[in-house]
């Protein structure tokens, strides 16, 4: 595992390489979960609010899983219950300062006005160590959570990080962990789904900064952030290049254009 130095969290402590800390791990993306599972409500703000969806309210449990209660999807929460019950054999000093702060909450990510957060399916859960939801690099809390990552990792969960710093207590379930569910039947039976092969609006994660960075390299002097958010900025980016290279200009990201970038989806 690559380490680096992140000017992101105003530190000069090593940390890991977000890019590849996940290994073959990519987030959930809200395009697919609400194929695959539902859509938890109409629409969302930076606040939690109910859910509206009542079949996807049926797929969802709480449960005390020992140092926290959460209430999400069924099988994340008896994934959580695995993982949990890892930790406990494994890393018994840390189970005793475990916490959770978040699970099930229908709201867009925050610091974003486009992306849907996976807390709106149950997917994702917040952590808190010794009652903190923040900690800096080299801290305990964050040493903690540096032991937790590889077993969460195992039972197929991404690690928030990759995201930024904000999102260091912060697990979910990988895209690959939410289509297995769907395939074991979890979601209940579903048919003629054609689930989407582009990065798009509404997307999170390295892919879509690596996206980002290429974007602004091919299309200067145009620049965007580069913050892993696929917003409004993002897709008129994507539609710049799509024009520019005679694709058709949807504003989505599949292989061609990926292509295009010197990327792989």
């Amino acid at each position: 595992m690559s380490i680096h130095t992140d000017p992101r969290l105003g530190t000069d402590l090593p940390v890991f390489d977000a890019e590849t800390l996940n290994g073959e791990l990519r987030p959930a993306r809200a395009a697919i979960n609400t194929a695959l599972i539902g859509a938890p409500r109409g629409s969302y703000g930076a606040e939690a609010q109910p859910l509206q969806n009542a079949e996807l309210e049926r797929l969802l449990e709480t449960e005390d899983l020992g140092p926290f209660q959460a209430t999400g999807l069924k099988p994340a929460i008896a994934a959580l219950r695995a993982i949990v019950t890892d930790i406990s054999l494994e890393l018994p000093d840390i189970y005793e300062r475990l916490g959770a702060d978040e699970m099930l909450a229908c709201r867009r990510v925050r610091g974003s006005n486009a992306i849907i957060s996976n807390h709106a399916w149950g997917i994702a859960i917040d952590l808190t160590i010794d009652g903190l939801r923040h900690a800096l690099p080299g801290s305990p809390q964050f040493q903690a959570l540096m032991d937790l990552w590889p077993i969460f990792n195992r039972h197929g969960f991404y690690w928030g990080i990759a995201f930024g710093p904000q999102d260091a207590f912060h697990f979910e379930a990988s895209d690959q962990l939410v289509r297995r569910w769907a395939e074991e039947g979890a979601f209940g039976k579903i048919e003629n789904v054609v689930l989407p092969r582009a990065l798009n609006y509404g997307d999170r994660g390295p892919q879509v900064r690596h996206l980002q960075k290429a974007l602004n390299t091919v299309l200067r002097p145009l620049s965007i952030s580069e913050d892993g958010f696929f917003g409004g900025d993002t897709r008129m980016a994507v539609i710049a290049l799509q024009r520019k290279a005679g694709l058709p200009p949807t504003g989505a990201a599949p292989k061609p254009v990926l292509s295009a970038l010197g990327l792989e989806l």
